[in-house]
């Protein structure tokens, strides 16, 4: 028998999540000046998702397509207008400190035919996830997701800066697309990246990198092999980390994690490096990096990245006076139920906790489903606390996915008065995404 390239299994794949998780300036694309607006419409779209045929989907449109690019510091005038048949929430993953916007606490969900307008401080640079899905379940059709990039305004030393969005759909044999929350049955599995079947992208010898690698699927933690070429990890969930290589060159990222990416093409001219997606079933080619004939970009690779300029997260945590909260996932005996589906949020339902603001917060995040739970912080930004809760890893987070039976803590500084979101859903294409709320004053 043949062993397999990447030998992942869903066990593996939430191993590595605990465990990762002008030139030569790259010149980012100028706009006129004034303060930028991003006007979208939540409307019905398509997608090609089998040969000479179209998908009906949901999307956000209204923009270019690609990703959404602003720089850090930028005020945004956003503007959403709701053309289709249902109630919508839009959901930012990865904006920091913007509880005007927090969906279903600071702005309710839109009626349809609605429009609503507010403004957001863009206060951290980093690579996000805006997207319509927050009351997707069940639906009439999947919604996809769009990028978000906020450039850092210190100079970066890429001469490439790409997105790869990876989502997953579920086909009916009468071509539609089944939506989350419900049962695919028989429906057939398939992943698209920046909305197409694959990713090619051409590098000269010597050229670095950056790749932007979100996990944009409903339920579906996923790894990301690049075969051939060392991969150091420069930021995770939008925030700086200290460098480090990804082992093997892989990558685990549940739903909605985002992992930025250095690579310097170091391969001969010619060659080509295949990109695996794997699900936790099995491996499958997303993409190539291709190394052209051209004359190399500079002599010789540039020398080893210095970390991504920091957002002004703190560099310690008092964990000694930290309050103290055990959050529970995937508990069905739970009377009341903690945790509650988007659509019955309302003012009556109790906090998780409320935390003063500047105080430490411990969540003690338990799963007991009997598959993986992903869990979503919204408003803040944690450190994952190792084994005996006397350190961190050196990386910030905002999702984290759980074992079955595991325990893990996170610990984050409430420094962001207002009413935030918890998410938790579980890895599975028919659970219901689940919600809780704490508040920080």
């Amino acid at each position: 028998m043949t062993q397999s390239p990447f030998p992942v299994t869903r066990r593996t794949l939430l191993a590595g999540l605990g465990g990762t998780i002008l030139s030569p300036w790259l010149a980012w694309p100028g706009r006129a000046q004034g303060r930028p607006a991003l006007a979208l419409q939540a409307g019905a779209g398509n997608i090609a998702l089998r040969p000479g045929a179209e998908t009906a989907i949901w999307r956000l449109t209204g923009a270019a397509d690609g990703p959404l690019k602003f720089r850090r510091g930028d005020g945004i005038d956003v503007v959403l207008e709701n053309r289709l048949p249902v109630p919508v929430a839009l959901n930012w993953t990865g904006l920091a400190g913007a509880a005007s916007a927090e969906p279903l606490l600071g702005r309710p969900a839109l009626a349809v035919g609605g429009k609503d307008a507010f403004a957001v401080k863009l206060r951290h640079a980093g690579t996000s996830l805006l997207d319509l899905r927050l009351l997707g379940d069940g639906q009439t059709a999947p919604a996809s997701a769009r990028a978000v990039v906020v450039q850092e305004t210190e100079p970066v030393a890429v001469d490439h800066d790409e997105v790869m969005l990876i989502e997953d759909f579920r086909l009916r044999t009468d071509g539609s697309a089944v939506a989350p929350g419900a049962d695919p049955k028989d429906a057939t599995p398939l992943f698209t990246v920046n909305g197409k079947a694959s990713f090619d992208l051409t590098l000269k010898a010597n050229e670095r990198l950056r790749l932007r690698l979100i996990n944009g699927c409903q339920r579906a933690i996923i790894a990301i092999k690049i075969e051939d070429h060392d991969v150091r990890v420069m930021a995770i969930d939008g925030q700086p980390s200290e460098p480090f290589p990804a082992r093997n060159g892989q990558l685990v990222l549940a739903p909605g994690t985002r992992i930025d990416v250095f690579i310097d093409a170091t391969r001969p001219a010619g060659s080509a490096s295949t990109i695996l997606l794997h699900d936790g079933k099995a491996p499958r080619p997303i993409g190539k990096l291709l190394i052209s004939g051209d004359a190399p970009l500079r002599d010789k690779p540039l020398p080893p990245a210095a970390p991504l300029p920091s957002n002004g997260l703190p560099a310690q945590l008092d964990l000694k006076n930290a309050l103290r909260v055990d959050i529970p996932l995937g508990d069905p005996a739970a009377v009341p139920p903690d945790w509650i589906r988007p659509a019955d949020l309302s003012d009556r339902i109790k906090s998780a906790f409320r935390a003063k603001t500047g105080r430490t917060v411990v969540l003690a995040l338990t799963n007991r489903a009997a598959v993986p739970s992903v869990f979503h912080l919204h408003g803040h930004h944690f450190r994952l606390l190792d084994r005996l809760d006397d350190g961190w890893k050196p990386f910030w987070l905002d999702t984290l996915a759980i074992d079955p039976g595991q325990t893990q803590r996170i610990a984050f500084a409430a420094d962001q008065p207002g009413r935030w979101l918890i998410q938790a859903m579980d890895a599975d294409w028919a659970a219901s995404r689940m919600l809780r709320w704490y508040e920080v004053g």
